[in-house]
């Protein structure tokens, strides 16, 4: 509806800040006319909307305006609730489920259709966890022992931006003042993390802009893997490595394409689980990495 758009757009501007028409467009997924309409609409109902023109124009809102602090509604609630109870299972942290008690109590009709349990999330070092948001918090560098993908262990200090969950595994996002860029680290490699007192070097910007500026230098490499899969082991291909069927054949069997980021080692151990029960058939450096490994695992077990 229409009055659902407009007010969806008041809050994007306030939350966003200047958005070209086409941006707006792009969002709600209107014509750039419709866009138009709608901020004539809004400023007739008396929204300061402040247009520029130009190469780096936009609308953006007045900064003398507020929206009212209550304009959430009980449905609003209800999915800020459900999202508490995610990240409360994840973190089991007594602040999140104190803040869980205050927004359950904002809400009537607490929806539970869906539910979302991330327990398996928990990285088990509670006490990493809480030095690392304490040095986030306070801007203070942290130093850590950290083995890396090559198994090369290394002191590292640096300065901590955010703690996020990514390629199914918590990460570090922090800026090394000896790379003089941004990096992340595994927290599951990480050890005996200590809190500096000196204060960062530099002011950082948020960790959301950081992490796609790194995504656009630097995007994650993923490869294509096309696999023989036989129809036993198709519906754990499926599930487990979010395989596409490129082909069936009559006996059932088919070809599938995987795609995966090659430095991760989920999917890899993964593969091998499936044993006979899939084929690499391209490309070929992803099909020898699979049959040394074989290799390696049949000369572990031979004459015992």
């Amino acid at each position: 509806m229409k009055i659902d758009r407009l007010y969806a757009i008041t809050v994007y501007l306030l939350n966003h800040g200047k958005t070209s028409a086409s941006g707006l467009a792009g969002k709600f997924e209107v014509s750039v006319r419709t866009i138009q309409r709608d901020i004539d609409a809004l400023c007739r109902a008396g929204i300061p909307i402040v247009a520029e023109t130009g190469a780096s124009g936009g609308y953006y809102l007045s900064e003398a305006f507020h929206m009212d602090r209550h304009t959430a509604t009980q449905e609003d609630y209800s999915f800020i609730l459900t999202a508490l109870k995610g990240f409360s299972s994840a973190m089991g942290n007594p602040q999140i489920d104190a803040t869980l008690e205050k927004v359950s109590s904002l809400t009537r009709n607490q929806d539970d259709s869906i539910i979302l349990d991330f327990s398996v999330l928990r990285e088990g070092d509670e006490i990493l966890l809480k030095t690392l948001r304490t040095a986030i918090r306070d801007k203070h560098p942290v130093s850590f022992t950290y083995t890396n993908s090559e198994n090369i262990t290394r002191l590292h200090t640096v300065e901590p931006i955010a703690v996020i969950y990514r390629w199914y595994a918590w990460y570090l996002l922090a800026y090394s003042t000896v790379k003089k860029d941004y990096r992340t680290y595994k927290l599951v490699r990480m050890s005996d993390a200590v809190i500096s007192d000196l204060p960062f070097t530099a002011q950082h910007a948020s960790p959301e802009e950081i992490l796609r500026e790194s995504d656009r230098k630097s995007p994650q490499p993923s490869t294509e893997v096309i696999v023989r899969c036989k129809s036993e082991a198709k519906s754990k291909a499926i599930e487990y490595l979010n395989g596409k069927i490129l082909r069936t054949y009559e006996n059932g069997d088919c070809e599938m394409l995987l795609e995966v980021m090659e430095k991760e080692h989920f999917w890899f151990g993964t593969l091998l689980s499936l044993g006979s029960g899939v084929e690499i058939l391209a490309p070929e450096h992803i099909r020898v990495r699979v049959l040394d490994a074989a290799k390696e695992i049949v000369s572990l077990y031979e004459g015992k």
